[in-house]
């Protein structure tokens, strides 16, 4: 007999902004939608990006009947080649996604088979128990899809991330008439993204952007400098068309951005005239302003070209006086601070610098209030289930549903690792799995815990001073204290309270104990923290000779 429950799991992106990936679970067959990762925080010290915890898939790896992802961006395809590794299922994606996933993987020199499947807006695929209808959606990079997955259960709609833009850079809106056809057939369940959620009003178009690069071009008396996301496709095309207007030429700096507006013109995403984009070494010998130089780093990111640039340690080019710099994004919460110091860095280089609070140079690709409000109107679902954003972004949409009717028990705040179950039409939320972080350390994976970054964060704060007390091999007598030291004090400053040490080691070292390894790191924390406040990581150790 079947198990007629539907189960959905997420398993990153409740809770928390990125690493997006939830698991459909029917009838002992999984559905996997997105494998995304997350960027670390400022005090993840060392961890290169954050990856779900998907070890539910990795126990369930043979019920994997296939993997959709919504579309290009890192915080949706970041962890795939992670989860690759685990599983042997196709993947589902549009053609723009499906080449930035086999770039992705081919940089990674990622060796396992794998098996790409192109579907297109508004086609449907079967696979195992769930008929997916893939319907377009705007944001902030083309080709981006939303699902309707047909269940025996009932239909469940995941939005991915949305917005409704009427005027669209690629002339290609919302699929307003699928979202009225699932509403005629009865939607069960909403996923729904929640990232702007707290943002009133609607999310402007991307069309306001072009008057505001059209200001800076007029303003801009030498180079300009554009710093976006390499996957924006449709904010390096704005770009383009208005170097054109101002008879400018494009060159592209950056693996990313080169590799992706590369797989983008092949796919027919864009059509840039080869007489206007140029290679960085002729861009560079040019007259200043006649030229743009689209860079990857908005984020400030200080290995990034940006980055590079404000730090002054870019190989190829610096700033001068004179460039105009753009950043075309909008701070990914948690690289505020990074940001604004390559802001700052760059202003003191001499450049102009326009980021968002000065100009309309960004607009989000995710759907504001009023947008989550018509969405709900028009699909009338009988669960509502926010995803994509932290918990204050999830309780916002829950408050926005309620204030247009929703009973408050139709709708589910949920955290990664939540089972929501659904049965004969009703929704139950049940136990917890693991859900959480796993860190990506250069090439490990999963072997960096909390508390390792804890201790990365104690060397950072107070340095580790290592400790070698030597006793004579004949009587155990003292006869020298070896004291290193980094990132503690100046030599010329710890030297009066090592000598300190010292003294009171050699009398201690006089009615030696059982463990007087424990007594000699004791002796040093009490005294560092009593004559300085501060709290090293201490190591110390015991020889004869």
């Amino acid at each position: 007999m079947k198990n007629q429950t539907l189960r959905i799991i997420p398993l990153g992106g409740w809770g928390e902004v990125g690493k997006n990936m939830t698991v459909f679970e029917y009838n002992n067959q999984i559905l996997i939608v997105d494998a995304g990762l997350m960027f670390p925080d400022n005090d993840m010290i060392g961890i290169d990006y954050i990856i779900p915890d998907f070890e539910y898939v990795r126990q369930n790896a043979d019920k994997v009947k296939g993997i959709i992802i919504t579309h290009g961006h890192e915080d949706h395809i970041g962890a795939i080649s992670h989860v690759l590794e685990a599983v042997n299922a196709p993947i589902y994606a549009t053609p723009l996604t499906l080449g930035l996933i086999e770039n992705k993987l081919n940089r990674q020199n990622f060796t396992e088979p794998i098996r790409l499947q192109k579907v297109l807006a508004g086609e449907s695929v079967q696979i195992g128990a769930f008929k997916v209808e893939f319907f377009h959606v705007c944001h902030s990079i083309p080709d981006a899809v939303g699902l309707g997955i047909q269940t025996p259960a009932g239909l469940v709609v995941h939005t991915g991330d949305y917005k409704f833009d009427h005027t669209p850079v690629d002339n290609w809106p919302t699929d307003y008439a699928k979202l009225a056809e699932f509403a005629q057939r009865g939607v069960l369940a909403l996923l729904s993204d929640s990232t702007n959620a707290e943002r009133q009003g609607w999310t402007a178009s991307e069309r306001m952007i072009d008057s505001a690069f059209d200001q800076v071009f007029q303003d801009a008396k030498g180079r300009i400098i554009i710093a976006t996301f390499a996957s924006l496709i449709s904010r390096i095309t704005q770009v383009y068309d208005t170097a054109v207007k101002y008879d400018r030429k494009v060159s592209f700096v950056g693996l990313s951005m080169n590799e992706n507006v590369k797989i983008a013109k092949e796919l027919g995403y864009v059509d840039f005239d080869d007489r206007v984009v140029v290679p960085l070494d002729n861009a560079l010998k040019m007259p200043d302003n006649e030229v743009v130089l689209i860079v990857t780093g908005s984020q400030g990111e200080p290995l990034s070209i940006l980055g590079r640039l404000a730090n002054g340690m870019n190989k190829r080019f610096d700033i001068k006086p004179g460039d105009t710099v753009v950043l075309s994004s909008h701070p990914i919460p948690g690289n505020e601070e990074l940001v604004y110091r390559a802001i700052n860095r760059l202003m003191d280089r001499g450049a102009e610098v326009v980021y968002e609070a000065l100009a309309p140079v960004h607009v989000s690709g995710h759907a504001s209030q009023e947008e989550m409000k018509l969405l709900l109107h028009i699909l009338r679902p009988r669960y509502l289930i926010p995803a994509h954003g932290e918990i204050r972004m999830l309780k916002a949409q829950a408050r926005l549903a309620e204030s247009i009717g929703m009973e408050p028990e139709q709708i589910a705040i949920v955290e990664n690792g939540r089972v929501i179950s659904f049965n004969h039409g009703e929704m139950t939320i049940g136990e917890r799995i693991p859900g959480g972080y796993v860190f990506v350390d250069g090439s490990g994976v999963g072997n960096t815990d909390q508390s390792t970054i804890r201790q990365r964060e104690q060397l950072g704060n107070d340095g580790v001073i290592v400790l070698s007390l030597v006793l004579d091999a004949k009587d155990n007598a003292f006869r020298e204290l070896k004291i290193q030291s980094r990132g503690f004090m100046t030599e010329e400053d710890s030297e009066p309270l090592f000598s300190e040490l010292r003294s009171r080691v050699e009398r201690l070292a006089l009615s030696p104990s059982n463990n007087l390894e424990r007594d000699l790191h004791n002796t040093a924390r009490n005294l560092i923290y009593d004559d300085t406040r501060r709290q090293p990581v201490i190591f110390a150790s015991v020889f004869h000779g």
